[in-house]
């Protein structure tokens, strides 16, 4: 016999690059997502020499970019050894008392409007309409310095290094010494994973009908940071503003996320159902940005998340989020424009736009 409900949506508001927007949240509980709402796709063939296999593979990308805006992600080709020892130091750090890690907190770095180093829990707040974050994070942004593809760092163009923000000093790594191990298990899978968003990306563009190496030179030097999550679980009755990390949608092209077997990730569908994204082994998670729906005039999907730890274990997560190099920008891209229609968006560097996510995200926290 089945049951219906009266109730009705509620509204869940987050802040964007165009001001505070809202989407309907239906009165169901989460449920876990099915294999057509969260497909999982096997990349390896992008890195095939035959154009076809790459071809195909494009397209699965673009049939979930434009459904859902999420997939799991396979044939990465990133040894599980890579993910593991950094999930390891991970957890070492972490599990130091407040005192170590408060010797790398953001504020302590040159450029900590740039986020580098340690945040406690709850001083981050992703939604400002909900509660402040139950989580700690460790995060580190693009340093050419560590770049396999780089050759002389002083031979890099001046318009780029402008928008290169990295300590002198190095830090945060210079005062993770108590976490000997951390700093080399950390850059080597972010130096795996930088590898394979380049060549994502180029799959991408083939996706929306470029040529593969139409984006190479907005990628030399990309807006590529990492986020190390530890989430302390959640009391089962903690609020339904209370979350691990708040509804948001991501700033820049696309996030690839490595999540443990611990789960807590939810992804807000079209019709606001919310839907637990589990993990599945040996995979990444990967999700559109704000940036990308906008160059594509909204063909691909920058779809609203969240987390929620309520499994009475710890969890951890690692976030990589690919941008262009910020000195570059984009407009709506031809081929995301049928005859008829009109471009939604006026072009706007990498910077500017995310400068404009963090500006509207504060001013929504102080109203």
């Amino acid at each position: 016999m089945s049951t219906t409900t009266t109730e009705s949506p509620t509204t869940l508001w987050l802040s964007s690059g165009n001001g505070p927007i809202s989407r309907p949240i239906l009165p169901h509980p989460p449920r876990d997502a099915l294999p057509s709402e969260i497909p999982l796709i096997d990349i390896s063939p992008i890195f095939s020499p035959h154009l076809s296999e790459r071809t195909t593979v494009a397209s699965q990308i673009r049939h979930a970019a434009t459904t859902s805006g999420f997939f799991y992600m396979t044939g990465h080709g990133i040894p599980t050894a890579t993910t593991e020892s950094a999930r390891r130091a991970a957890l070492d750090f972490f599990h130091q008392d407040e005192e170590s890690k408060r010797k790398v907190h953001t504020s302590l770095s040159e450029n900590h409007k740039y986020k580098v180093g340690w945040k406690g829990n709850e001083e981050l707040r992703i939604n400002p309409f909900e509660g402040r974050d139950q989580r700690e994070s460790f995060s580190w942004r693009y340093d050419a310095r560590y770049d396999p593809s780089v050759g002389d760092v002083n031979d890099i163009p001046e318009e780029v290094v402008a928008f290169l923000k990295t300590d002198a000093d190095g830090f945060p790594w210079t005062k993770t010494g108590s976490v000997p191990h951390f700093e080399e298990a950390v850059v080597r899978c972010w130096q795996a994973v930088l590898e394979l968003g380049r060549a994502l990306l180029r799959s991408m563009a083939l996706a929306l009908g470029l040529e593969e190496t139409a984006w190479d030179e907005k990628f030399t030097h990309p807006d590529a940071a990492v986020a190390l999550n530890w989430y302390p679980s959640q009391q089962p009755g903690s609020g339904e503003k209370d979350m691990s990390i708040g509804s948001h949608t991501d700033f820049q092209l696309f996030t690839i996320l490595w999540q443990d077997e611990v789960g807590g990730l939810m992804v807000l569908d079209r019709e606001g159902q919310w839907l637990r994204a589990k993990p599945i082994e040996g995979t990444f998670v990967v999700n559109f940005g704000d940036y990308m729906q906008r160059i594509t005039n909204d063909r691909f999907l920058s779809t609203v998340h969240r987390v929620q730890n309520r499994s009475g274990r710890e969890r951890l997560s690692m976030a990589f989020f690919f941008g262009f190099n910020l000195n570059e920008s984009c407009g709506v891209l031809d081929t995301c424009v049928e005859e008829g229609e009109e471009k939604k968006y006026d072009e706007v560097s990498c910077f500017e736009w995310t400068q404009r996510r963090l500006r509207a995200m504060h001013q929504a926290k102080t109203e």
